[in-house]
């Protein structure tokens, strides 16, 4: 997994937003940001910082320096994850993980960063920080391109223009736009994402986009493993990521609910 101060933050970060969530839920005294840094054994001035961008993204608010509450973007995420294509998500990754042998996700897009929506039971990595919610790059990993699949190159250099690259990801990740548009390129050649050890050193990952019946893009299925067993049959595996893909993609979207709030506080 990456171990940069980027991909630590972000780690840090949504263990903010879910103590805060899960005090709220359980009716406890809400938080602030000294109450936050002993809970969580952190620094106060990285919890004063995180809080910050958590509430400048909408994850968290705050009126008048009280207590933290969650805020509108983590209400809305929660809705989506109410559609019916997320909820027939979990036996389609769970078989798809079956056949092709590997860690199988779905991710929606957040700015120029991705938020797993889904992980297989196979993603269950001992030690390893993957729970619904977590975040991780746009442009290092396989499910950041999938959700990038319609974009033209203006789109993803707007993107990506405040980005820093450097120490982000694994050994083949992209240090500029011009490398992720490159790639990009590449990959609608070939009908597929594949991302090898652009995230995780040894880590191969596969992804297609899912559209929704009007044909957006609206999330990504992606396969991961280790890098030999992935590349080695890349394209059978990516004939079943397109099959799930379709499938999950034509389940028709229920009616959300913006009060209900899911996976990051599950």
């Amino acid at each position: 997994m990456d171990t940069s101060p980027e991909a630590s933050s972000m780690a840090q970060g949504l263990r903010i937003v879910r103590l805060v969530a899960d005090r709220e839920k359980s009716g406890r005294q809400l938080s602030g940001v000294s109450q936050l840094a002993a809970e969580l054994q952190m620094e106060q001035s990285r919890v004063s910082r995180l809080t910050r961008e958590l509430c400048d993204l909408g994850l968290l608010e705050r009126q008048d320096r009280g207590p933290f509450r969650v805020g509108p973007r983590f209400f809305s995420l929660g809705a989506s994850l109410n559609t019916g294509w997320v909820r027939a998500a979990a036996t389609e990754l769970e078989q798809l993980g079956a056949v092709v042998g590997h860690r199988a996700r779905i991710s929606v897009l957040d700015g120029y960063r991705v938020i797993l929506l889904r992980a297989s039971s196979t993603d269950a990595v001992a030690g390893g920080f993957v729970k619904p919610g977590m975040v991780t790059p746009v442009w290092c990993t396989g499910a950041g391109r999938a959700l990038l699949w319609d974009y033209k190159e203006r789109e993803v250099q707007a993107l990506l223009k405040d980005v820093n690259f450097i120490g982000v990801g694994g050994p083949e990740a992209a240090h500029s736009t011009t490398e992720v548009w490159e790639l990009m390129v590449r990959d609608r050649g070939i009908g597929y994402v594949a991302a090898v050890e652009e995230f995780e050193h040894g880590i191969a990952e596969l992804a297609v986009p899912i559209r929704e019946a009007g044909g957006g893009v609206v999330a990504s299925l992606s396969v991961l493993g280790v890098r030999a067993a992935v590349a080695s049959n890349a394209t059978n595996i990516a004939a079943v990521l397109a099959d799930a893909a379709g499938r999950l993609g034509s389940v028709p979207l229920d009616q959300r609910d913006p009060l209900q709030m899911t996976a990051l506080s599950s």
